[in-house]
């Protein structure tokens, strides 16, 4: 089997025709096109040409800090000592994050620059704006020919090419001492077709680029050998009501492309996850043709239970590995390539990554009952006396509790509810990872937990009360809850 769409049941289950808008259309430059090493030939200029789409939309100046960059767009470093003891040092540069997923560097002077969160090399000449995003190798697959592979991100970048002298793309693979039989270029994708251009130079990290004209441009690659990946191992856990514990394994290429493309497949899934945070970076290098099992410690239900790895980065849909277990316990997922038994990666997923969201709110509900009938026998402390009158006196006259809050009311509320802004959206309010996507463009804190508030009551419409708002927030501080139980009174 293999880590591609081949995977038997594994593939997304989101329609295959279904695209994200984080970076708008390109709006391809061809008034500076320079000759190129080769065309890929009429059929492959046709199939550009019929792909990119010129909707004139413009890029949006609508900026956020970095401080709060969606998950997605933070690269992952590779774990490799010989590409890290070749990698050159840059000045390093952070840029604005603009909507949609576009990126926004201002460089004052000349000289060679590193975006922090994408990798990519600028050589600039003067004063210069810079805009950038990264796009999905998959809309272009049909222009990327055998023997060429994918061998990094695809960009899409916007400034004044008179501006900007040099591009080096970061790539996804360790050269070591083998790289005498490859051969890089780029794939640069303009309105009359796509071409096949020289390369400048390569390192153990980059491929250099002289800049001809500004459209989709990545790194492509050819070998007569083995092609060695850095790799990343990507968790996703399902939220739903049942105390199981469900998994999405991702094992991808180290390139932000194919990065992006799986959370925009966990996007688009008819399902809710969340990310879990580990290191995910393979500590072994993977190679295309190898296979490679995925192990629980304890045991669990593994699909498939092994698989042939291939570089997904041109299809459509990523393949996953299914993890399963019927309770939520502690356990150690390990990748192991099968014919060296070596482990290429391992991670300890304990229940704090993933108690207070929706499946495990079931099982604290349940234990929370049982204490509190045991206590009500003897005596019901001051709090839960409380929460028991409030109910009491709100279902009686049935006015107050079923009085939707207002706008006035969740930004006083906002202000109260502290920096865990996302962990109340997912665990004790539902939102999914679109809804924190959108919620993500502002920057204050407060403004952050408003827009939760405001997802929350657009979804409950007629049941936004105070009451049931209270009956969600049960781990925030003592403020919050405070001021739902002046809302409930009246004060």
């Amino acid at each position: 089997m293999s880590c591609g769409a081949r995977v038997a049941g594994s593939s997304e289950d989101h329609s295959a025709s279904s695209e994200e808008k984080d970076c708008p259309t390109p709006n391809l430059d061809t008034s500076k096109d320079s000759k190129s090493d080769g065309e890929l030939g009429e059929s492959a200029a046709e199939e550009a040409s019929a792909q990119v789409s010129f909707t004139g939309e413009e890029w949006e100046d609508k900026e956020s800090r970095t401080d709060h960059f969606n998950s997605e767009f933070n690269k992952v470093q590779p774990y490799c000592e010989h590409c890290n003891a070749e990698s050159k040092h840059h000045e390093q540069v952070t840029p604005r994050l603009l909507s949609r997923g576009q990126f926004l560097l201002k460089v004052d002077t000349e000289g060679i620059y590193q975006c922090t969160e994408t990798g990519l090399i600028f050589e600039v000449n003067r004063k210069v704006d810079i805009k950038y995003c990264v796009l999905s190798w998959s809309k272009y697959a049909d222009l990327v020919v055998k023997p060429w592979a994918v061998s990094g991100p695809l960009f899409d970048v916007k400034c004044d090419p008179a501006c900007l002298t040099s591009i080096q793309f970061p790539h996804s693979l360790c050269l070591g001492h083998h790289d005498a039989n490859m051969t890089f270029k780029v794939l640069h994708v303009k309105s009359s077709g796509a071409l096949l251009e020289s390369t400048v130079d390569h390192s153990a990290t980059h491929v250099k680029w002289h800049v001809s004209s500004l459209s989709p441009v990545g790194p492509v690659m050819q070998s007569e050998e083995t092609v060695y990946h850095h790799g990343a191992v990507i968790l996703y856990k399902a939220i739903d009501h049942n105390p199981s514990l469900s998994f999405r394994v991702y094992i991808a290429t180290n390139n932000e492309s194919f990065i992006k493309d799986i959370s925009k497949s966990i996007k688009h899934s008819s399902k809710k996850f969340m990310k879990i945070d580990k290191p995910p970076v393979c500590q072994k290098l993977l190679q295309n043709g190898k296979k490679y099992r995925l192990i629980s410690e304890p045991e669990a239900e593994i699909t498939p239970e092994e698989i042939e790895f291939v570089d997904g980065s041109l299809l459509k849909l990523k393949s996953y590995i299914e993890v399963y277990l019927e309770q939520p316990v502690e356990f150690k997922l390990l990748l192991v390539e099968m014919d060296s038994e070596e482990i290429v990666w391992k991670a300890k997923l304990r229940e704090c990554d993933w108690i207070q969201h929706d499946q495990n709110r079931n099982i604290s509900k349940s234990s929370m009952s049982g204490n509190r009938r045991r206590k009500l026998s003897s005596s019901l402390p001051d709090e839960e006396a409380y929460d028991k009158r409030m109910k009491q006196v709100d279902t009686s006259d049935g006015v107050k509790a079923r009085s939707l809050l207002t706008d006035a009311q969740l930004i006083t509320l906002a202000g109260k509810l502290g920096k865990e802004w996302t962990e109340v959206a997912m665990a004790s309010l539902a939102l999914d990872t679109r809804d924190i996507d959108d919620i993500q463009e502002k920057k204050d804190v407060t403004i952050y937990n408003f827009k939760v508030l405001k997802k929350w009551q657009e979804k409950e419409q007629g049941n936004a009360t105070a009451q049931n708002l209270y009956n969600c927030l049960k781990n925030v501080p003592v403020e919050v809850q405070d001021m739902l139980k002046g809302f409930l009174r009246g004060t």
